[in-house]
């Protein structure tokens, strides 16, 4: 139950520009005993940094995150007991513009929900026979200060000889300051913030600083990611330090093409009274290089995203693969800023739903995303009540309809159904059920006589390397062939999440709808001799993933799924659509050296090209870097862009072995299948039960197996190699034997 807010929110009664000064607001009160307990609940539209007593209030940057905010705006709760003193005290806070008010999206449209930067602030005191509130209202005052100029797209400008010293301690002279205005803004929107926080969560000091061809200095991070750079400095009164930001280099210049209309600069002007440090507070980039222009004695890039708890590992002997690991998880850690986004660095930055929806079962392995994506789906719900369609990006900034795509729209249904099968959580699918059987029943009504989906548009295997530069959805899979088994897919997932909750008639009727779509697609889309009418890797993977071929079928689709991936050098050939699935239809048909070749590729396009090219995350296309050393020239080039990392679930499920046979891992399967040239991997995930590690190696005919299952589970263990089949209680067990069969 939230608590009575007793507060309101308040803006300056100037006028602020556009990107220009944060405001500053303050309020002194008087304690005259201290407090059994004080907590502070603080929120802005806009981005805030709250402080008490001359210092700054907890850990979070750019709180309350970013949500759709005009149905669900996060409050921050603090423990400040310690904070209060015996008599005078102060608090306030500096509020940027940051989602609420500034540019977002494509289409850079800003005061998408409010005009101006706006604080909310609730301070509880608790004694032992009352609680008083201090809350925002026109007794607080307001200015601005050292942030001249700010922009979560284009950098912030910060002026140190312009901070009002003092302006958070009690006893400051506030004459010239202004009385802050109330702004009319729903109450009801408001709610304990229930995502982790967005932190600084890694510092990475240079990897090499050189000078360009052209004389600037330029700061090599050795990491793509998405923060800021910490500089500091020592210089005279107004000398001005400017950071650029980009994500490659090209002839040893920063390149920002990638960056399209960002400008992603931030200025720092100097006090002039000895050290000095400085990081921005309200703006956030997606980099790797710097360049620095003005002295500096040190620059270290800080990494800023979501902070949850990290709970799946995997490495194995092939550093090629654990650097696609890495990368993968980097590329999760730069797009997870308060909502799972598509890229850090330019002009977007949005919620796309098809992008998490492929990567689910990828991004619930490696974090615990209960927190982050859970509030992410409440809003999904939102906006899809209030717009009546599922939207393709969440919060959703565009005032005509989003099209009911696969992949994007399914999201209400398979996110979670991934995040059920991880963690094990029913709440997880009755808080998302009203969502997904809109989404299933409105879908259904667009089938034409025959059962299908064969109109409206759709991106289909999105990106597909072969799709034109200008088109990305003109891949080699048919559009609604993708669209048609992927709601085989959702519809028989909608079923069985019915059944589940309880709900059996749904379950019927969403099970009616996925047998009804299944015979369709079998109708249009199969052979006489069981084959696809269209040839892809892309249509292979997804029927057989999705159960569309009957058994008798499957080994020679699986057949026919290796010729493809063979014909094209087991180079890529899938797309955001298909890749997920490709390497699981090859080993689930018994291809499985066909997957590790399509793995273990590094000619472009590949999973492991962008590797050898130096990628530090995962690239939006396959050769967003060409192999003659160019950027890919259409302008949605991205190098941090998680979605094609989907492909990780496989290392987890297949390579490392571990997949859950019931929700949250009280039973599960531990089945490594070796394969290529590795010869070891370990695997370690934290389930809800404990943890749960997996190893294996060959020495030579020798395969060596361990597994700890962790308390109030079970495991099937299928020892690779034709080691038979064992079934396991908790506990640490390990097995070593002759391969009956060469690895």
């Amino acid at each position: 139950m939230e608590p009575n807010w007793q507060a309101q929110f308040i803006a300056p009664s100037f006028a602020l520009e556009p990107a220009g000064p944060a405001p500053y607001f303050r309020r002194e009160f008087t304690v005259d005993e201290r407090p059994e307990r004080a907590t502070l609940h603080v929120t802005a539209l806009g981005v805030v940094e709250p402080h008490l007593n001359g210092a700054r209030v907890g850990d979070e940057v750019l709180a309350p995150g970013w949500t759709s905010y005009h149905h669900r705006l996060p409050v921050s709760v603090h423990d400040v007991t310690e904070q209060i003193l015996t008599g005078a005290n102060a608090v306030g806070a500096v509020v940027g513009e940051g989602w609420a008010v500034g540019e977002v999206g494509y289409s850079r449209q800003r005061e998408y929900w409010a005009d101006r930067p706006a604080l909310f602030l609730r301070l509880s005191l608790e004694y032992p026979d009352r609680t008083e509130v201090i809350g925002t209202g026109t007794d607080f005052t307001c200015a601005t200060g050292a942030v001249l100029a700010h922009s979560l797209f284009h950098g912030e400008t910060h002026d140190a000889r312009r901070e009002p010293g003092g302006w958070d301690l009690p006893g400051f002279d506030d004459g010239s300051w202004t009385a802050a205005e109330p702004v009319d803004w729903d109450l009801d929107t408001l709610f304990v913030r229930t995502a982790e926080p967005i932190r600084r969560t890694a510092e990475l000091a240079p990897a090499a600083i050189t000078t360009s061809p052209s004389g600037r200095t330029i700061v090599d991070f050795g990491q793509n990611l998405s923060g800021r750079v910490r500089l500091r400095v020592d210089g005279s009164p107004g000398e001005t330090v400017t950071v650029r930001h980009a994500e490659i280099l090209t002839g040893g210049e920063l390149d920002t093409r990638s960056l399209r209309s960002v400008a992603a600069t931030d200025r720092y002007r100097m006090r002039g009274d000895g050290p000095e440090e400085w990081e921005p507070r309200f703006t956030v980039h997606g980099f790797r290089y710097a360049e620095i222009e003005g002295p500096f004695e040190t620059a270290t890039a800080v990494a800023v995203h979501s902070d949850m708890p990290r709970t799946g590992w995997f490495e194995a002997s092939n550093e090629l693969l654990n650097r696609l690991h890495a990368n993968t998880v980097w590329s999760m850690r730069g797009n997870f800023v308060g909502l799972p986004t598509d890229c850090p660095q330019r002009d977007e930055r949005l919620g796309w739903t098809g992008d998490i929806n492929a990567f689910g079962p990828t991004a619930v392995f490696l974090y615990d995303t209960r927190g982050v994506l859970g509030s992410w789906l409440a809003d999904v719900a939102a906006e899809q009540r209030e717009q009546g369609f599922v939207p393709k990006f969440v919060p959703y900034l565009e005032s005509y309809p989003s099209p009911s795509t696969a992949l994007w729209s399914d999201v209400v249904v398979s996110l979670p159904w991934a995040m059920y099968r991880e963690y094990g959580d029913s709440a997880i699918l009755r808080d998302a059920y009203p969502s997904m059987t809109a989404f299933i029943r409105d879908t259904a009504e667009t089938l034409n006589a025959d059962g299908l989906r064969d109109s409206g548009f759709q991106y289909g295997d999105w990106l597909d390397p072969d799709a034109p530069g200008d088109d990305p959805a003109g891949g080699k899979a048919d559009r609604y062939l993708v669209a048609n088994a992927y709601l085989a897919r959702t519809a028989r997932e909608a079923a069985q999440i019915a059944a589940i909750l309880g709900e059996q008639a749904d379950a019927d009727e969403f099970g009616a709808l996925a047998d009804r779509v299944r015979t369709a697609f079998r109708r249009a889309y199969l052979t006489e001799d069981g084959a696809l009418s269209e040839e892809s890797a892309a249509a292979y993977a997804l029927a057989l993933s999705f159960g569309l071929f009957e058994p008798d079928e499957r080994q020679r689709a699986g057949e026919r799924l290796a010729s493809l991936v063979a014909d094209a050098g087991y180079t890529i050939s899938t797309g955001f659509a298909g890749t997920p699935w490709v390497l699981p239809a090859l080993s689930d048909t018994g291809q499985l050296e066909a997957a590790y070749r399509l793995l273990l590729q590094t000619e472009c396009p590949s999973f492991l090209y962008p590797i050898a090219q130096g990628a530090t995350t995962i690239w939006e296309r396959w050769d967003a870097i060409r192999p003659d050393g160019t950027m890919h020239p259409a302008a949605m080039t991205s190098f941090n862009h998680y979605a094609l990392g989907a492909a990780v679930d496989w290392l987890h499920r297949t390579v490392g072995g571990l997949s859950p046979i019931e929700p949250g891992y009280r039973r599960m399967r531990i089945a490594p299948k070796p394969g290529g040239d590795l010869t070891s991997a370990d695997l370690r995930l934290c389930t809800v039960h404990g943890d749960v590690r997996v190893s294996w190696r060959l020495d030579g005919g020798q395969v060596s197996i361990e597994a700890t299952v962790p308390e109030g589970t079970e495991a099937v263990v299928e020892l690779p190699l034709n080691g038979g089949t064992e079934e396991v209680a908790a506990g640490r067990h390990s097995w070593s034997y002759a391969a009956a069969q060469p690895a």
